[in-house]
């Protein structure tokens, strides 16, 4: 909860767009499903709070998880309700990351995108692309499908963005996840995703499985490595994360870098 965003730029509740940027007092982010303020709506929103503990639970206090980058700010966007959500909206949620740093200099390295579904969209590979003009990497989850995305494209997994990580989940013995999706030019590297243990609603702790769980494990250490290593350009973060990988035999032909993430050096 610590490690929430607030946004200095906007006053909250005074029904004012302060800092100009078309959203009506979005001081933790914007619900674009529900075009509001609220970015979290209840025990159902448990995804999105499972994965941020991943990214981002604070360490060393004596409580619940550690995620990967304990002293971090995340910034929330929402696009996904209860009847679904819309490729408009995920534009959306993009472009806004987007806007935040180009407009205020935040210092955003890496958005998160623990989901899936829908066909080619340019104009969200236009958001894609844009996010990395300002070096921001789009990190996004293989998928569930137990597929080749080479094959049959899982977007966003599959878009060929130069600001793109795709991620494949391992079990805790290094196997591939039997559900995970895989692709050796389209997903790029794994990461533990099955029996994850994460934060959810109610201050409370549960063990999910998926490559949405994979794949904070990689937006967390983008962000750890930023952290170290400031300045450096979306392509150059990449190439840091992807390039210490260690080789892993369940993601030999199957991923683009062959290995699983490797923070170690960070």
């Amino acid at each position: 909860a610590k490690n929430h965003w607030k946004n200095k730029n906007e006053i909250d509740g005074n029904g004012v767009d302060d800092d100009g940027n078309g959203y009506i007092d979005d001081t933790h982010g914007w619900d674009f499903d529900g075009g509001n303020k609220s970015v979290y709506d209840g025990v159902g929103d448990d995804h999105g709070t499972h994965v941020s503990g991943t990214i981002g639970g604070q360490g060393g206090n004596g409580a619940g998880v550690a995620g990967m980058c304990w002293k971090i700010k995340m910034v929330h966007t929402k696009f996904l309700g209860a009847g679904g959500g819309t490729t408009a909206n995920a534009v959306k949620s993009v472009n806004y990351i987007t806007d935040l740093k180009v407009r205020h200099n935040l210092n955003l390295v890496a958005t998160n995108n623990s989901w899936g579904g829908g066909g080619f969209s340019q104009a969200l590979k236009d958001a894609i692309d844009a996010g990395a003009a300002q070096n921001i990497l789009f990190v996004a989850a293989a998928g569930n499908g137990s597929s080749n995305i080479d094959s049959v494209p899982h977007y966003p997994a599959s878009y060929t963005s130069a600001g793109l990580i795709s991620v494949a989940s391992l079990n805790s013995n290094g196997t591939m996840s039997s559900f995970s999706n895989w692709g050796v030019t389209s997903v790029d590297l794994g990461t533990p995703g099955a029996g994850i243990f994460s934060t959810v609603p109610t201050n409370s702790y549960a063990s999910y499985s998926g490559t949405s769980m994979a794949t904070p494990h990689v937006t967390g250490a983008i962000a750890m490595y930023a952290k170290t290593h400031p300045g450096l350009t979306a392509a150059q973060l990449k190439a840091a994360i992807l390039g210490t990988t260690t080789a892993t035999a369940s993601m030999a032909g199957k991923t683009v870098t062959g290995g699983r993430l490797n923070v170690s050096t960070y």
